[in-house]
C-alpha cells in the first residue's frame, strides 16, 4: 500500500548529477541554442565551460536545460525577489477615534495625525463614538466628519461616506497620494536630509575653530614679550660700552 509521509517537496531545479534523462535541449552560456544533445555530453560541456547543468523546463520533451552559474543565478533571484518586496505597496488602513464634543486641541491633533497617514499614502478609518444622550444627535457626529474630510481635502478624499454602526459613526479617507508614491518621495527627503547633513559636517570640518585663533594671538603675544624683554637687557650693555 502507497503511504504518503509527508515532508516537503523540492521547488528547486535539478543540476548537474540530479538531471535523470537520455538527452536534453541545451541552451548554452549566452542563450544561444545548441540543441538537443545526450546527457553525458551536456554534463561534458557544463565542466568545460566550468558552469552547471540546469533544468530550467522540465515539463518540455526532452527537458530544456541551460549551461549558467547557478550560485551567481540564485543569488540574483533573491536581489530581486528582495527589493521587489521593498517596493510592493500594501495597503494599510489606519484608524482615528473621535467624540462628537471633541475639545479644539484634541481635534487639531488627531488631525495631525490623519494628515500624516494620509501623506504616507494610507487610508484612514475616522470612528465618531456616541456616549449616553449623544446618540440622539447623529448630526453632532456627521458635521464632525465633514469638517476633518474638508480640513483634508488637500490629501484625501471621501472614500466611504459617513454611516451610523451601533453606537458609532464611520467614514473612510482614502489617499490622493498612491502608497508607492509616497515610499519614494519619503526615500527621497530621507535621502536629502543625509546629504545635507554631510554637508554640514564636511564644512564644520574644514573651518578653523576659535580655539585655535586664541592660542596662534596668545603665541604671538608671548613672542612679542620674549623680543621685548631681550631688547631691555641688551640696552644696558650697549650703555656701558658707550661710556668706556
Amino acid at each position: 500500500m502507497w503511504c504518503y509521509r509527508g515532508g516537503s517537496i523540492s521547488t528547486e531545479p535539478r543540476i548537474n548529477d540530479r538531471i535523470r534523462v537520455p538527452e536534453v535541449r541545451l541552451v548554452g552560456p549566452s542563450g544561444e541554442q545548441v540543441g538537443i544533445v545526450p546527457l553525458a555530453k551536456a554534463l561534458e560541456l557544463a565542466q568545460e565551460y566550468d558552469l552547471d547543468l540546469v533544468e530550467v523546463a522540465a515539463s518540455a520533451r526532452p527537458p530544456v536545460c541551460k549551461l549558467m552559474d547557478y550560485g551567481k543565478f540564485k543569488y540574483e533571484s533573491a536581489m530581486k525577489a528582495r527589493e521587489a518586496r521593498k517596493n510592493q505597496a500594501h495597503t494599510v488602513i489606519k484608524e482615528m477615534k473621535l467624540r462628537p464634543k471633541i475639545d479644539p486641541h484634541d481635534y487639531d491633533t488627531k488631525k495631525g495625525h490623519v494628515v500624516r497617514f494620509l501623506k504616507q499614502g494610507d487610508k484612514v478609518k475616522i470612528t465618531i463614538m456616541f456616549r449616553g444622550r449623544e446618540q440622539s444627535r447623529p448630526e453632532l457626529g456627521y458635521r464632525l466628519l465633514q469638517r476633518l474630510a474638508s480640513d483634508v481635502e488637500d490629501l484625501g478624499f471621501i472614500e466611504s461616506n459617513p454611516k451610523q454602526d451601533g453606537r458609532n459613526m464611520i467614514m473612510v479617507l482614502g489617499p490622493h497620494k498612491k502608497k508607492t508614491e509616497a515610499m519614494a518621495e519619503a526615500r527621497e527627503a530621507q535621502a536629502a536630509r543625509k546629504a545635507e547633513r554631510q554637508g554640514v559636517a564636511h564644512t564644520e570640518d574644514e573651518a578653523p575653530s576659535e580655539d585655535a585663533a586664541v592660542e596662534v594671538d596668545d603665541t604671538t603675544e608671548v613672542a612679542s614679550a620674549e623680543a621685548t624683554e631681550a631688547a631691555a637687557e641688551e640696552a644696558p650693555a650697549d650703555e656701558a660700552n658707550a661710556e668706556a
